[in-house]
């Protein structure tokens, strides 16, 4: 059964005759009573009374009229549907999210509505590889990220949307504490607390970068495990300290002071695949306050 046969079995039904109905669907009258054979066939019942002038319905045809209407009607709907993801005002993006501070996040999103009230954001929470990972192999269609540089990725496209300060957790009685913005070379002799590369490797690459680039090399220490977990060691174990970037607000943390890192900030980015991109994800670029990306514009590595 074919959607073309359903829609001359609607046009005979309607118009009550083949001829006519040929000349509504705009062909001959043959290749409409061909298919209609053909309908019957497929279906093995008769459709019409052809014993009288007038064409008109069997009992199994008129059983089949309202079936054959919502079949249709679907199949136009679902056109409509593939017309308006084509032009990006239906359908669904999948973004993988991160925490952010104050409500940026849901105001980029509420922008994304107003651009487009029937494409739905689907939020992906991942870590951050694997949300990279899923942009790559096709899961998601774009994802936040901190700390990726732009346009490093020869698959990936990244644009910076907002940019957020650092802070170093202290032990309250260091020296550095009544520093109001330490440098990193002001901490290299404290043993710093950092998650393993593989948790995080655009954060781990930005803060190890940034030490290398101070000439600063703390002493290794227990690894970044949560938030709360590493505050409470540095408050009450051995000296060490921390960076983190402030998601909540600063957490309450006994015995621990928190200072900004002079001249050291993490930016977030949107990564999406280097690719031209689709309406929707352009609307997502215009949420976020880029409306002039294009994409496609992947920087390559250089060659060794």
């Amino acid at each position: 059964m074919e959607l073309r046969q359903l829609r001359y079995f609607l046009a005979v039904a309607e118009e009550g005759g083949f001829g006519r109905a040929a000349e509504r669907l705009n062909i001959v009258q043959s290749a409409v009573s061909q298919q209609i054979r053909a309908l019957e066939r497929s279906l093995g019942v008769v459709l019409f009374d052809r014993s009288s002038r007038r064409v008109s319905l069997s009992s199994a045809g008129e059983r089949l009229l309202p079936e054959a209407r919502a079949v249709l009607a679907a199949a136009d709907r679902a056109r409509e549907v593939a017309a308006g993801i084509l032009a990006g005002t239906e359908g669904v993006l999948r973004l993988g999210t991160v925490h952010a501070p104050g409500d940026r996040l849901y105001r980029a999103l509420a922008e994304f509505a107003a651009l487009a009230p029937r494409v739905r954001v689907r939020p992906v929470k991942l870590p951050p590889a694997e949300r990279l990972a899923a942009v790559r192999a096709g899961v998601l269609d774009a994802a936040l990220v901190r700390a990726l540089p732009p346009g490093r990725a020869a698959d990936l496209e990244a644009i910076p949307v907002w940019t957020d300060p650092l802070y170093a957790a202290l032990p309250a009685g260091h020296p550095l504490a009544d520093e109001p913005e330490p440098r990193l070379e002001q901490l290299a002799a404290l043993p710093l607390r950092l998650a393993p590369h593989d948790r995080n490797p655009p954060f781990h690459g930005l803060i190890t970068g940034a030490l290398r680039a101070a000439g600063a090399e703390p002493p290794p220490a227990a690894p970044f495990t949560s938030l709360q977990a590493t505050l409470a060691d540095i408050g009450a174990g051995p000296p060490s300290w921390t960076v983190f970037y402030e998601v909540t607000g600063l957490p309450p943390a006994p015995g621990v002071v928190f200072r900004p890192l002079a001249g050291l900030t993490v930016t977030t980015s949107l990564a999406f695949p280097c690719r031209p991109p689709s309406p929707a994800l352009r609307h997502l670029f215009r949420a976020f306050g880029d409306g002039t990306t294009q994409g496609a514009r992947c920087s390559r590595p250089p060659a060794a």
